[in-house]
């Protein structure tokens, strides 16, 4: 009998199930994933907004993937891919025990260490995505308890439904193959919902809200759109041809959207904006991410073809005519990014599905079909079975995240407000967090610099104040 190299041979720490490929690219993907909310979306909102809320909108993401991680591990982990406690939902139990990490993930052949910390960084930015359309009056103490709230009573709900094994969605046969509906449409519905529990900015800001910096929006967009390559590459739990081809599915179908919105920008506006590409970018990634490894490789460009226009003709036309769209203060428009952009691709994955593909995904044959394919081979109760299931889920995340996103907003408020007062909103991140993004010396000598050792502060900040010079030893 031959045996193994060295190298490839089960060991205690190697055992037989375990693929080291496979474990090193689920390992690979999370970080990228990771990455795209910290630094990517820190960078990305921090960069956004006015510059009296950059430290405030970065700090939100910071804390949000903290607090995320530790309830994950805590029970969210189990109570979205765990042992079935109800049709949508698994039993609330840590994920923390040795044994219970060192074995076996519940798919592929990585440990289920593994995958706990890739649902995590899913898990994680929809929180992050959530914030959002809240930046600019949230109050910080209500975020605090509103992260932990929404993952525990609406994300772990949605992705027990949708991802888990055991979920009633995903037993039907749903196609979500990496978070349109459990990542993007919760969290734009979410934020959406939240937004008008919160209120509205103060009307100056509404009115007029620039980007401090956009070069580091751009740098912060740019590891969102690289990041993606985690993002769906990871989501076949293998390095196969299907996560090849959810790679240069996604980044196909973003750069389609970026040029699409573009073009409708120079045609109404008459100029490039550097906003709107971004935009157009981040739907093109969502349009894609229900679909990204069960569509052939020309499907991505007629999606992003409308990913970029209809997320932009909700936003640009239907939005400025709607009294309720107006009346909710969506700081970043989730509703349109993420919502309206998840939704548009749940319904084209029903479309485009095609049936080779998803055998590769789901590892068996199945009634997974397209209805573009049903039409084509004869199977049309199975294409419209899938459309139906496609438009059922969106139902469901709809409805649970209007219902749950506005009962956590009632109870949070009970604690504490939701918007900071009028006087911290005029002021920003100094009265509220009392430190500011850009500290730099003005004219009337009041801006207080940071430079480290609280001793050499102080000094500095008298020097600031009267005009004279510092003594070092």
């Amino acid at each position: 009998m031959n045996q193994l190299p060295a190298n490839l041979a089960p060991t205690e720490a190697s055992p037989e199930w375990l693929n080291k490929a496979d474990n090193v690219w689920q390992l690979t993907a999370a970080t990228l994933v990771g990455l795209q909310s910290v630094p990517g979306l820190i960078i990305l909102y921090g960069g956004g907004v006015k510059k009296k809320w950059a430290v405030n909108s970065a700090f939100m993401v910071l804390y949000a993937f903290a607090c995320v991680l530790v309830c994950w591990v805590g029970w969210g982990y189990r109570m979205s891919f765990g042992d079935k406690m109800v049709p949508f939902l698994g039993k609330p139990m840590m994920a923390m025990g040795q044994a219970y990490l060192l074995d076996k993930g519940f798919s592929g052949s990585f440990p289920t260490a593994t995958m706990v910390f890739f649902q995590f960084v899913f898990a994680a930015i929809t929180l992050i995505l959530i914030a959002g359309a809240l930046l600019g009056r949230m109050n910080f103490f209500a975020w605090m308890l509103f992260v932990p709230l929404w993952l525990t009573f609406s994300y772990t709900l949605c992705a027990f439904s949708i991802w888990s094994p055991n979920g009633f969605l995903a037993k039907a046969g749903i196609i979500d193959y990496s978070g349109g509906y459990v990542i993007h449409l919760s969290s734009g519905v979410a934020g959406f919902t939240a937004a008008y529990w919160v209120g509205p900015r103060l009307t100056k800001d509404r009115e007029r809200f620039p980007p401090n910096n956009i070069i580091l929006m751009l740098a912060g967009a740019g590891l969102l759109w690289m990041g993606w390559t985690g993002f769906n590459g990871g989501d076949p739990y293998v390095a196969s041809v299907d996560a090849s081809l959810a790679v240069l599915n996604t980044h196909v179908c973003a750069a389609t959207s970026l040029l699409m919105w573009l073009l409708l920008d120079l045609l109404f506006f008459g100029k490039p904006s550097v906003i709107g590409a971004v935009q157009g970018m981040i739907t093109g990634l969502v349009c894609i991410t229900p679909a990204a490894g069960v569509v052939q490789g020309w499907a991505p460009i007629i999606m992003g073809i409308l990913s970029g226009f209809i997320p932009w003709f909700s936003m640009m036309v239907i939005h400025k005519k709607s009294e309720l769209l107006q009346k909710v203060d969506d700081t970043m428009a989730v509703l349109h990014t993420h919502a309206i952009a998840g939704s548009l691709g749940g319904i084209l994955t029903g479309l485009f599905a095609e049936p080779k593909l998803n055998r590769l995904f789901y590892g068996s044959p199945g009634k997974f079909v397209g209805l573009f394919y049903g039409f084509n081979t004869g199977q049309v109760q199975y294409g419209f079975r899938q459309m139906r299931l496609q438009l059922e889920g969106i139902l469901f995340v709809v409805v649970l995240n209007i219902v749950s996103t506005s009962i956590i907003c009632l109870l949070v408020q009970l604690i504490v407000p939701l918007r900071l007062s009028d006087e911290e909103l005029e002021i920003g991140d100094d009265a509220v967090h009392g430190e500011e993004a850009y500290a730099i010396w003005q004219k009337d000598d009041t801006q207080e610099v940071f430079v480290g050792s609280p001793i050499l502060n102080a000094e500095v900040n008298k020097v600031a104040r009267t005009g004279g010079q510092v003594e070092m030893a």
